[in-house]
């Protein structure tokens, strides 16, 4: 114990000493409350971050489907142009139409 608390503990006695005891509670309920009101500001804007990340997740995925698609459909027309020249077209020959992607699991 501190000297100045064993003194207030000695003139007031045992009330002193609860007193003593409840301001101390209070004063780290009171340091508790103000980082817990700190954390959840924290979380509120990385919430907001989050947000906005997802957002733009799922707009550059609506993007490149339709990438894809458009891609789909320029190969859909090369080939239609290659089959109507009788294969006399030039150029290097496609493989395998890749996979389609058929949006998240």
């Amino acid at each position: 114990m501190e000297a100045e608390v064993a003194g207030a503990v000695a003139q007031f006695g045992v009330a002193g000493l609860i007193g003593w005891m409840w301001l101390a509670e209070r004063r780290s309920a009171a340091a508790r409350e103000r980082q817990l009101a700190e954390a959840h500001e924290a979380l509120t804007r990385e919430r907001a971050s989050l947000d906005a990340l997802l957002s733009t997740v799922n707009a550059n995925t609506r993007a490149m489907v339709g990438v894809e698609g458009a891609v789909r459909d320029l190969s859909g027309a090369i080939e239609r142009l290659r089959s109507a020249s009788g294969g006399r077209a030039s150029g290097r020959a496609t493989g395998p139409a890749p996979a389609r992607y058929t949006g998240p699991r």
